[in-house]
This record gives C-alpha cells, structure tokens and sequence, in this order.
C-alpha cells in the first residue's frame, strides 16, 4: 500500500476507499478498522476522524465510507460507561 502525505491517512486507506468503484459498507468498514488499528499512537482518532471527514464528506457525501466515518465521529463522542465490579457502589 502506498504511503501517504497525510497523516491523518498516512497508510491511504480511506483514500483509497474512496477510489473503489462499487465498494459496500462492510468493506468500507473492514478498511476504516484497518485504518484505526494503524493509526500511530501520538495521532488523536477524533482529530483525524474529524480532518478525514471534512475532506471527503463534502465531495462524496452519497459514499459508504462517509457513512463509515460518521459513524466513528458518534461513537468517539459516545461517553463510555466503565462497566462491571468497578461501577458498583462500595
């Protein structure tokens, strides 16, 4: 896979995606948890989330990679509930 400038994409992942005559949902999100599983530690996945889609969503609004990428922008902002033992009043 190529390099790329952006380091936001730096893999190209989701630029590539979006070059994919016919890609499907799921595909989509196969590469979106490629992208996020190489995304490099010091790198913020909501900035870069946030870049990407104001990059793509204006210019491929209709691509299921934008619905991808919406998707990960509400579940980043989701408050996360620690669950189990450690949630339970002491």
């Amino acid at each position: 896979m190529p390099r790329n400038d952006d380091p936001n994409d730096h893999k190209g992942l989701i630029r590539e995606a979006y070059r994919i005559d016919g890609i499907t949902l799921p595909e989509c999100r196969s590469i979106f948890l490629d992208w996020a599983l190489s995304l490099p530690a010091d790198r913020d996945q909501t900035q870069a989330l946030t870049a990407l889609h104001a990059i793509y969503a204006g210019q491929e609004a209709d691509h299921p990679m934008t619905q991808v990428l919406v998707e990960g922008l509400q579940s980043a902002q989701t408050p996360k509930r620690r669950g189990g033992w450690r949630s339970r009043p002491r």
